[in-house]
């Protein structure tokens, strides 16, 4: 059994972890706000709505699936993830809201606790880590629990097509981040470190370290390549529906 966790600790760790995202994602908030709104719009005339299931790829310590858990009351989300700290803050911070499991997302089979069929997926600033080949096998497995209509919502920083637009949306970007004075908020390294240096966190810190969780930098797909690979994998259209200089809010409908 994974540690439990004081449930105000998680509460001041889970909040710095928010802070610091923003760092990098000034309209995050925002972001949470529209994947909730799509999510929202996939399950219009379900009831009860405890009977539909979302999925959180890559959840980390449950920002997203907190924000749905309010949004959507009674919903049932999974969130999946791999890495321990993480899941052990979430469990702690969001309690039965989320149903947190540890899976690792490069696996060529979903965890046994996601349903036969699921009513939708989404992901915040967690898929980019993935190299394309396990993203595709991702994809593909998720399109296939996925009842029709069911919706795909990914968030996430992915680049231009053209290198001179993917310079135009780093400056935009870069230009929002000033105007909404985050650009001084810990950076992620940093949270990482003082997670790490918290006694209360250390058998947490050392199963990660054992697990050798790391992410690289970004599989550099764009939203283009993103849409191409959810269409191959058996969703029938996808798209933008929102966009802040590179960051955007793909949808894809199977």
């Amino acid at each position: 059994m994974p540690p439990s966790l004081d449930a105000r600790l998680a509460r001041f760790w889970v909040s710095r972890w928010d802070t610091q995202q923003e760092r990098y994602i000034a309209d995050r908030e925002e972001r949470f706000a529209v994947i909730c709104d799509v999510v929202a719009w996939a399950l219009r005339g379900r009831a009860p709505i405890a009977d539909a299931t979302v999925l959180d790829l890559g959840c980390g310590p449950g920002s997203l699936s907190g924000r749905l858990a309010d949004r959507l009351p009674g919903l049932r989300i999974i969130g999946l993830d791999a890495d321990p700290l993480l899941l052990a803050l979430g469990r702690a911070r969001y309690g039965d809201q989320v149903d947190f499991v540890d899976a690792d997302l490069t696996a060529p089979i979903l965890p046994t606790e996601v349903p036969a069929v699921v009513d939708a997926a989404v992901s915040t600033t967690a898929l980019h880590w993935l190299d394309p080949q396990p993203l595709a096998e991702l994809y593909r497995g998720v399109a296939a629990r996925m009842r029709p209509g069911g919706v795909l919502v990914n968030g996430d920083h992915m680049p231009a097509d053209e290198p001179k637009l993917h310079e135009l949306t780093s400056v935009v970007r870069e230009g929002r981040a000033g105007r909404a004075g985050v650009t001084d908020n810990e950076e992620w390294s940093q949270w990482w470190v003082a997670a790490h240096a918290d006694p209360t966190l250390a058998a947490l810190a050392t199963e990660r370290s054992a697990r050798a969780v790391q992410h690289h930098g970004s599989n550099s797909l764009s939203m283009r390549e993103h849409a191409e690979l959810l269409r191959a994998a058996g969703f029938r259209t996808a798209g933008t529906v929102w966009q802040s200089g590179d960051d955007y809010v793909l949808v894809a409908i199977r």
